[in-house]
């Protein structure tokens, strides 16, 4: 089926509006973007995409509206907002892989992200600074997900606090000591020392590279 210029638009202001906002547009707002006098027009071009097989809309359900294909020369980011298995995560601050750093945590951006990049499932990003994981693959400015938990077991790289310090490390556990180690030999590992506030934040799942 053959679209027509208008509803070519349309693909294109769905798939604009599903990126920025998170979810479609009603035929109310799409029926006042295009001028139209009233939503059976909007109505009307949305039942041509959905037979052409561009879009899919469960009945009854408002805002239901999902895409099945982009509009072409789309970034990866509008893919992402059309595939409702995307994660929406906060970045939440900055993350010591050097010596701990004081801890930033405050949201100022929300990043929408391939559930593929990560295992297990992360809550929240966290961003990189220093170099003493580099051998772990994680460097200066990457952003790292966090899986948001207590546990971790021997071995694992986690995400810890010490004294209201965040820093993401090597976890080694062993003779009733815990020690946090880096993966850069210019580093010297952190022993957590007795009546230090220390505590498991989360596990390392995953990383994005932004300046790559």
């Amino acid at each position: 089926m053959t679209l027509t210029d208008t509803q070519h638009a349309i693909h294109a202001y769905l798939a604009e509006r599903i990126s920025a906002d998170g979810f479609p547009p009603s035929q109310t707002e799409i029926a006042r973007a295009f001028g139209f006098k009233g939503v059976r027009a909007a109505q009307y071009h949305l039942e041509a995409l959905e037979a052409a097989g561009v879009i899919e809309r469960s009945p009854g359900r408002a805002r239901s509206l999902r895409l099945l294909r982009l509009p072409e020369d789309f970034p990866r980011q509008l893919e992402l907002a059309a595939n409702d298995d995307a994660l929406h995560l906060p970045v939440l601050g900055q993350v010591a892989a050097g010596v701990p750093i004081g801890a930033d945590i405050g949201s100022d951006q929300v990043l929408l992200m391939d559930r593929a990049l990560f295992s297990p499932t992360p809550d929240y990003l966290l961003k990189v600074k220093g170099d003493s994981m580099r051998e772990e693959g994680i460097f200066d400015g990457d952003l790292i997900g966090v899986h948001r938990t207590r546990d971790a077991r021997n071995g694992q790289v986690v995400i810890a606090r010490i004294d209201d310090e965040i820093t993401v490390k090597l976890l080694r556990i062993a003779q009733g000591k815990v020690r946090l180690l880096p993966r850069n030999p210019d580093y010297a590992p952190i022993e957590v020392q007795p009546g230090q506030d220390f505590a498991i934040e989360g596990l390392y799942c995953g990383l994005v590279r932004p300046h790559a």
